[in-house]
């Protein structure tokens, strides 16, 4: 019997992380062809050093907010809607936001306010009642508000579990394979990729490359500013169910999450997981890819978690590990077709938030594909907003 040749591909998608799945999850769900490519496994670069944040409590009322809570949305749907083999550890935890003191109660009451009026739930919590949520936690605070809508999964399960369900949906799906060019034709216009296996040829390419999402865009011929930005995560050995019953971290957490700064910086955010481990982040630094341990960074979240929760102090760190954050300028991901390459599309710079995004984004990115409606307005994360490094100051982009 004659083998029956495979469809043409609608789309190559550039990355196996948590972006790059749900890319191929939803378009294949609305009926396109595609492969995935990553020159490494399956969450092998950000998701898999990830904690997998989902996240709304850090966000401020705007675009990403917006993106942030239809994915909150989406990954309900897909924890009831997968099945029990590719269970993500979906847990909606709720995140417990603490201020020290009056003056950071009084920032974060605005801060929670402007997120109220664009569909969060926030509650404020007085210090009387914070050891209702989280009883081990330090005497001090001025109070807190809680976000209950703040949630986590298993990232590098979450990822796996979207190539499968695209898998089943016809993906193809080709690991340690390294995208070696983007190929384009006469107008300049994407026709595919190669890969040192041979090409693969079609009219789009999702740029959902991570922290690489920058060369991805130069071998296109274009430019996207993404910077690798630095984390740190220390893991403890299991601890008794509740003894941190909620996603914990101060107030500080959020202006480190928006500064440009490339210094390190440091704050913690304290969480359960269903093993028993507490997971201990976050740092932020902007030094290349550089792997080397830093006893500083991890000095700082020890110190700063064993001041929320004193009774940390005589656990063991069984591990720590670090990964890049992909990072642009102006802390929004590059979504969207990019018309200064035809055919080539962006996912990507998602900083820390790309698993909590990875649902809309790659709704975003089967809606540019296939022409239909996007769910949210695209235009605040349009790739071509950067203008190249060359370019005049003031001069469109």
């Amino acid at each position: 019997m004659p083998t029956k040749e495979p469809a043409p591909l609608d789309a190559v998608i550039v990355g196996a992380g948590a972006v790059g799945a749900a890319c191929a999850y939803y378009a294949t769900r609305a009926g396109l062809s595609v492969a995935v490519v990553d020159r490494g496994p399956v969450a092998g670069g950000t998701t898999g050093a990830g904690e997998g944040n989902l996240l709304v409590s850090d966000k401020e009322a705007g675009p990403e907010l917006e993106l942030a809570l239809l994915s909150i949305r989406l990954w309900r749907e897909l924890a009831a809607a997968l099945p029990p083999e590719d269970a993500v550890e979906h847990e909606l935890k709720g995140g417990l936001v603490v201020a020290p003191d009056e003056t950071a109660l009084t920032a974060l009451r605005a801060f929670a306010a402007g997120q109220r009026a664009a569909g969060v739930e926030a509650y404020e919590i007085g210090f009387r009642q914070l050891p209702e949520l989280e009883p081990e936690l330090a005497p001090g605070p001025a109070g807190g508000f809680h976000y209950p809508q703040d949630a986590q999964v298993q990232p590098a399960k979450a990822a796996a579990a979207l190539l499968r369900a695209a898998r089943r949906q016809g993906a193809r799906v080709r690991l340690g394979e390294e995208v070696t060019a983007v190929l384009t034709d006469a107008h300049g216009a994407v026709r595919g990729v190669r890969t040192p296996r041979g090409d693969l040829h079609a009219p789009a390419v999702v740029n959902a490359a991570g922290t690489w999402g920058g060369h991805l865009a130069a071998l296109a011929g274009t430019h996207l500013p993404v910077l690798p930005r630095r984390g740190f995560v220390l893991v403890t050995e299991p601890l008794p169910p509740g003894l941190i019953r909620h996603k914990v971290y101060a107030a500080d957490y959020i202006a480190d999450v928006a500064s440009d700064t490339a210094a390190l910086q440091s704050s913690a955010v304290v969480e359960g997981t269903p093993a028993g481990t507490v997971l201990i982040g976050a740092t932020r630094e902007r030094v290349g890819f550089d792997r080397t341990l830093s006893t500083e960074a991890l000095r700082r979240l020890a110190s700063q978690a064993t001041a929320l929760f004193p009774a940390l102090a005589d656990v063991h760190a069984l591990r720590a590990y670090c990964g890049f954050r992909p990072y642009l300028p102006d802390h929004l991901p590059a979504i969207g077709p990019d018309p200064r390459v035809p055919g080539l599309h962006h996912a990507c710079g998602h900083e820390g938030a790309g698993i909590g995004l990875a649902p809309a984004t790659g709704l975003l990115v089967s809606a540019a594909l296939t022409g239909a409606e996007p769910p949210v307005p695209i235009e605040p994360f349009r790739p071509h907003r950067f203008p190249p490094p060359d370019a005049t100051p003031g001069a469109p982009s």
